[in-house]
Parts: C-alpha cells; structure tokens; sequence
C-alpha cells in the first residue's frame, strides 16, 4: 500500500503532537525555521546531511 508522504507527515505530526503536547508556538517555530532553511542560500549545506 503506498501512501502519500503529506498524509504521512500529517498523521505522525498529530500523533507527536497528541502525545508529546509541545507549545503551539514551537511547532509554529520549528515549521516556519524549516521552511524558511529550505528555501534560503543555506540548503545547498543542509541537503548533503539530510539525504
């Protein structure tokens, strides 16, 4: 059965945040942090070590 990475995502980010129960606002941080890495001059240093 193949399922779609965002319907992955969604269901262990809710099952993490349920049960682990951070702040909203560091979930709110992490996401925009990572967003933001993603998308700036220093992704190119970052994609070597997450793949």
């Amino acid at each position: 059965m193949d399922v779609p990475l965002w319907l992955a995502l969604i269901v262990v980010g809710g099952l993490g945040i349920k049960l682990i129960r951070p702040p909203w606002w560091l979930v709110a941080v992490i996401l925009l942090g990572g967003y933001l890495l993603a998308n700036s001059l220093f992704a190119p240093l970052i994609d070597p070590i997450t793949k």
